[in-house]
């Protein structure tokens, strides 16, 4: 109970780790979730349903509130960002394990960079088809994922939600292992905790643990051993992103950006011709053929295109440069 967590990503992994989390009797959770629900999320995010989806409630704190019904005696703090390099600090703030429940490497690399410069664990994961990987990480004692990952692999290696699927029972397996990861950091037991990537086929059923200490022992690592934090110190941030298994691109504002919902909703409408649905959290709107969601850093999702240009181009026609 005195233990406490910060979670990055409130999806498929996501939702089964704080699930689990939540029901073991953690002191406090953080949960960080950029996104809003959609039908297609109720085959894998299981702390979600139709009344959720109804609601139009954010991730994160639709989230919040089943967890909360689930084990009262948890502090959950939900918070409707995308973690970056500006952020990452602060949420992150009193956590003594750091958890992955996202899905692209540019966050993952933060998450590590911010691990390592802090000395704190972290728990990497990741789930796609029927397969996926689990790597605790411990700064100074194993490796970090830059020592197994330098970099993000070129996009036509690099299965999506979009190419390859995610079904459910992997995401259960491999949440699970990493969140018994988690538990024993977060019971003080870090001598118990696997050293290595695990490597999960629940299709094969195939569990391996791949020693990957040569990595760091051999390797050239410019994170744990350069000390060269360039995920962190935004050197390597986008400003937009595609959103995996989603048609959709992500535009991200200059920091401290907030939105006046009504105000916003007036300018759509007059522009678009079109109503904006607006609740405290979120506004939505059908501009131009696509989705548009704004949330209140000035955050948007496009939904219905991975044109960057075009998503960046609507954004500022009817947002604001």
């Amino acid at each position: 109970m005195a233990s406490r967590a910060l979670l990055v990503g409130c999806g498929a992994l996501g939702t089964v780790m704080a699930d689990s989390l939540v029901r073991a009797g953690i002191g406090f959770l953080r949960l960080c979730d950029r996104d809003y629900i959609e039908r297609d999320n109720l085959q894998r995010q299981v702390l979600f349903d139709e009344d959720d989806l109804a609601s139009g409630l954010p991730k994160a704190e639709a989230a919040a509130r089943k967890l909360r019904r689930i084990n009262p005696d948890v502090e959950v703090e939900p918070h409707i960002v995308d973690v970056h390099p500006g952020n990452i600090e602060c949420l992150a703030e009193g956590a003594d394990v750091l958890l992955d429940g996202t899905d692209n490497f540019e966050t993952r690399f933060l998450i590590n960079d911010l691990a390592v410069k802090t000395g704190r664990p972290w728990v990497y994961a990741a789930v796609i088809g029927a397969s996926g990987l689990v790597m605790p990480v411990l700064p100074g004692e194993t490796p970090c994922l830059r020592c197994v990952f330098e970099s993000a692999p070129p996009p036509e290696m690099n299965p999506t939600c979009d190419t390859a699927g995610v079904l459910g029972p992997a995401v259960k397996v491999v949440a699970a292992l990493a969140t018994m990861e988690a538990m024993k950091l977060l019971s003080g037991l870090k001598d118990e905790v696997t050293r290595g990537l695990m490597t999960v086929d629940v299709w094969s059923g195939r569990v391996t643990t791949m020693n990957a200490s040569g990595a760091m022992q051999q390797g050239e690592c410019p994170c744990c051993k350069g000390r060269e934090f360039e995920y962190l110190g935004g050197k390597l941030a986008s400003t937009h992103v595609t959103l995996c298994g989603r048609d959709a691109v992500q535009i991200q504002p200059p920091q401290g950006t907030r939105v006046d919902f009504a105000a916003l909703a007036e300018k759509i409408e007059r522009a678009s011709g079109r109503p904006a649905r607006r609740s405290a959290f979120m506004l939505q709107a059908e501009v131009d053929g696509l989705t548009l969601t704004v949330f209140g850093d000035g955050r948007a999702i496009l939904k219905g295109t991975k044109d960057a240009p075009r998503a960046k181009s609507i954004y500022a026609k009817y947002i604001g440069n």
